[in-house]
């Protein structure tokens, strides 16, 4: 990447129809896990006008009622309007059982390494971790000012600070960098729905979101906007309604938000509705642990961790490592370091982040609170990925 350059991430409230099938899928799968941890479970929603479509696959000792998962979903999210709500909206389901081979009670918590190499990976993956410094989450700034925006949308609306915003927004931050360092915010897009406005309304709009949502986002930052960075709200003109009556939603059709804002290489799966099980789902958070830790270890400014998983094999097949020409240490001496001290293996994974049982730990979810605002570089939640206890030993 160039040394100067400018860069653009966005992000979407929990009301985008993406981020809510995302969420509604998690929140299948934490329904599951919560009554069997050991569920096997893979869930998908789609929504457009009226209609959730919700294809599930399981094998589980425990009894679902998938739909009311998804319209107790739908309603806190905030969709309780005429044209699409939690309790009129038709929802179409499709539901098969797993295999049963594939059921298994035993607790990877307290496995012995000859069982964690029994159980190799049931799927292919190729992962991507990613960690930087330019934001004290470690996260690349322009997906990090995003989803700060997108949550602040959402605070404000729940808050009656905009009493009109409706739950559907997107966010897009481009910052411009000098040196690869972020200097300056270039350009910050909103695109809010609302409610039916008057023109005076409409004219103040843009002011209020600067004022309530823009502003107290970018003070937070090391970054701020200028007097000659471009503001757009609502740049094609009003936004009346948005959510699922104007456009449809799919699982996994966010990657880039959910992860690193398209600054870095991730991967092609989607990460929400599916168990610990899914080496797609827990490989991403593994690679994020690691490639934090070289950063918060000062061994990069900034750090790309690659792995590689096939089935029937529990190590994956390649671990790499890039930082950029910002490492102190070589990328291939930094591979062999995460090697010896992070345990890629699927089934150490899932117990040492303790991942079948963090949804019982919640009375509200666990794996539905990551499907908006990124399941990495959050400082919101006690994520066992975003610790840095192995970062003194790497060095």
């Amino acid at each position: 990447m160039k040394s100067e350059f400018v860069f653009t991430s966005e992000s979407v409230t929990e009301g985008h129809p993406d981020k809510l099938c995302d969420q509604i899928s998690d929140a299948i799968v934490d329904e599951y896990l919560r009554h069997d941890p050991f569920s096997r479970i893979l869930a998908e929603c789609a929504v457009a006008n009226g209609v959730i479509f919700i294809a599930a696959r399981f094998f589980s000792s425990a009894s679902i009622d998938i739909p009311q998962v998804a319209r107790q979903k739908i309603e806190e999210v905030g969709y309780i309007k005429e044209d699409f709500n939690a309790h009129d909206c038709t929802i179409l389901t499709n539901f098969s059982e797993l295999a049963e081979k594939d059921y298994s009670t035993a607790d990877e918590r307290s496995m012995s390494n000859k069982e964690l190499n029994a159980r190799p990976a049931k799927n292919y993956a190729t992962v991507f971790g990613f960690a930087c410094n330019q934001t004290h989450a470690l996260m690349p700034l322009p997906v990090w000012a995003a989803h700060q925006l997108a949550r602040r949308l959402s605070d404000v609306r729940k808050d009656n600070l905009l009493s009109y915003l409706l739950p559907d927004a997107t966010t897009q931050v481009a910052i411009e960098y000098r040196k690869k360092k972020p200097y300056r915010a270039h350009s910050i897009n909103i695109v809010a729905a609302h409610q039916s406005l008057n023109d005076k309304q409409l004219k103040e709009l843009r002011n209020e979101i600067v004022e309530q949502v823009i502003a107290p986002v970018f003070e937070q930052e090391n970054v701020h906007f200028d007097d000659n960075t471009k503001v757009f709200v609502n740049p094609d003109g009003p936004f009346v309604g948005g959510g699922p009556a104007l456009h449809s939603g799919l699982t996994g059709r966010k990657n880039a938000i959910d992860l690193y804002g398209q600054y870095c290489r991730y991967s092609g799966a989607a990460i929400s509705g599916k168990d610990p099980g899914r080496i797609d789902r827990t490989g991403n958070y593994i690679a994020h642990f690691a490639a934090k830790n070289i950063v918060a270890a000062g061994l990069a400014e900034e750090c790309e961790v690659q792995l590689s998983y096939t089935m029937g094999q529990a190590e994956p097949v390649s671990i790499q490592v890039e930082t950029f020409g910002t490492g102190k240490v070589p990328d291939d001496e930094l591979a062999v370091r995460i090697k010896k001290h992070i345990d890629f293996r699927p089934s150490a994974v899932i117990g040492q982040f303790n991942l079948r049982y963090l949804p019982t730990e919640s009375e509200d979810g666990f794996f539905q609170k990551l499907a908006a605002y990124g399941h990495v570089g959050r400082t919101d939640m006690p994520l066992p990925w975003e610790q840095t206890e192995v970062a003194e030993l790497l060095k």
